[in-house]
């Protein structure tokens, strides 16, 4: 990597640590970047998963309060999503790369609707709330939970859409707390997958180092400031990148 490339992919993890905190998708803006550079796209997803490990873990260190009282809850989604991760982590290694190209521009597309109709489905799921719910969902949230830890690992773009998607529909709670345990579960989802292909894929460690650098700082922001930001501001640059990966994926 030239030094101008470094800049690019350090900024790109920047980025994609605030907005994994604020709302999810940030590897819609590290991905792109590390294809651009020049790496392979499963050389380039492995790395990614490293590197926004630190910016989930500065995002849960930022939401410790609402985190506060959370800990049955977070054990028992958080089994879910562990377990999730590394059978998702386990079909990136196992399927074909060339699987890996075909699929992940529809993921990514279907990500950025998810992107765009968030703001609606919130407010959607918000009406349908029953004030008698499950306090933890019920065994659909947390089938659901598994399903988005298997996606995560595999690849992971707006798996934090998802997250508060399924929570937000199924838990009757504060947005901010819920988005406190999307922080943690995706945490996990990316640790695990980053375990697992420490020892089993390639690994570009200056990319890797890079986007951790970069992703902890981003994470530290999200946390503190993130939540004043416009959301259609942040919408419009996530679907610019992602449009832009889809276009680089198909292109080569």
């Amino acid at each position: 990597m030239t030094a101008w490339e470094m800049i690019a992919v350090l900024v790109a993890g920047v980025g994609a640590g605030m907005i994994n905190v604020i709302v999810g998708s940030g590897t819609l803006i590290t991905f792109p970047v590390l294809l651009a550079v020049g790496l392979p796209p499963v050389t380039a997803n492995v790395s990614n998963s490293f590197g926004l490990v630190p910016g989930s873990a500065s995002g849960v260190l930022g939401y410790r309060r609402e985190l506060a009282g959370q800990g049955a809850r977070l054990a028992r989604f958080g089994t879910a999503s562990l377990l999730g991760g590394v059978l998702g982590a386990y079909l990136l290694i196992e399927l074909p790369s060339a699987a890996f190209d075909a699929i992940v521009p529809v993921l990514i597309l279907v990500a950025l609707v998810l992107v765009v109709v968030q703001p609606r489905v919130a407010k959607a799921v918000a009406a349908r709330r029953r004030p008698d719910g499950d306090p933890h969902g019920g065994p659909l949230l947390l089938v659901g939970i598994f399903a988005t830890g298997v996606y995560g690992g595999y690849f992971g773009a707006a798996q934090g859409v998802l997250l508060l998607a399924l929570m937000g529909m199924m838990l009757q709670e504060d947005l901010q707390r819920i988005n406190g345990v999307k922080n943690a579960l995706a945490m996990i989802v990316n640790s695990v997958a980053a375990l697992f292909f420490l020892f089993t894929s390639t690994v570009d460690w200056t990319a890797a180092g890079l986007i951790a650098v970069g992703s902890l700082a981003g994470g530290l922001i999200g946390a503190k400031v993130g939540r004043r930001l416009p959301p259609q501001a942040l919408r419009a640059v996530i679907v610019v990148v992602g449009l832009a990966a889809v276009v680089k994926l198909l292109a080569t």
